[in-house]
């Protein structure tokens, strides 16, 4: 598709093909340098429309790339939202949806559950937390419709962030009863610990990327709704996750969290 001609119609079509025909591709940027932030939004948006025509439904969202370690080995330098749909719930026990995904990798990250609708903009962190209804350990399964996870701005908000599945912990606390920012988790990979993190590699307290997607959103005419899910960022880096594999997220106060590679 050297000599494609892409736009928005084109490139969401293409994403929804690799992702369900486990194809990657070079990122669009290569061919068509017009794909900016706004536009990979609106292509986002489109494949929202898309997953719900065909029956998902929307259940929250999810941020990418909070950490500033995360924007530094991509080359991205800001923050995105992206959503979630039920389609992408991985059950708690359940292995990699490997016959899925193209390339899943995994990374630890706090969840809220939210007790109330969250509208921006101008929103601080500290207003963000007062809607929360609980917080929870989580794991999200990253993949990418792009070669090797290289990518512009433009391409992975087109991509939904990377998105691919997630798990989250059973035990949920009232956000009240813990410092956030001080939660520390170890990343284990066939046991052996291999990263670590707490609740302050994302935008200096989880909180605060809970404002900053509502406030993206409010740039949309959006909000974030009671109920929702929300992932906000990878805490530490991704580690890969083939058959065979298994990674512990484990939480200082809110529980471990484990995913199975799958059989070989």
């Amino acid at each position: 598709m050297a000599n494609q001609k892409w736009d928005i119609e084109s490139v969401a079509a293409e994403l929804l093909a690799c992702e369900d025909e486990r194809r990657d591709r070079v990122k669009f940027t290569d061919e068509w340098p017009e794909l900016d932030v706004e536009t990979g939004y609106m292509i986002q948006d489109l494949n929202l429309e898309k997953r719900l025509a065909r029956g998902e439904k929307l259940i929250g969202v999810k941020l990418g790339l909070t950490s500033r370690a995360k924007q530094q080995r991509m080359g991205v330098d800001t923050p995105f939202v992206a959503w979630l749909t039920d389609a992408m719930i991985l059950p708690a026990g359940d292995p990699v949806p490997q016959d899925k995904l193209i390339h899943p990798r995994i990374e630890p990250e706090i969840v809220f559950v939210m007790g109330e609708r969250l509208e921006g903009p101008g929103l601080t962190g500290a207003q963000a937390m007062a809607a929360v209804a609980s917080v929870h350990a989580g794991a999200e399964v990253i993949d990418s419709r792009y070669k090797d996870f290289k990518f512009g701005a433009g391409d992975v908000i087109a991509d939904n962030a990377s998105s691919g599945a997630f798990v989250t912990g059973g035990l949920g606390l009232p956000p009240g009863e813990i410092d956030l920012g001080l939660e520390a988790v170890l990343v284990e990979v066939d046991g052996e610990i291999v990263d670590s993190a707490t609740g302050a590699a994302v935008q200096g307290h989880p909180g605060e990327a809970l404002a900053l997607a509502a406030n993206d959103l409010a740039k949309r005419g959006l909000a974030i709704e009671a109920g929702w899910i929300v992932l906000t960022g990878g805490m530490t880096d991704a580690v890969l996750a083939p058959p065979g594999s298994t990674v512990g997220c484990h939480f200082t106060n809110l529980g471990s969290v484990f995913i199975s590679g799958g059989e070989i």
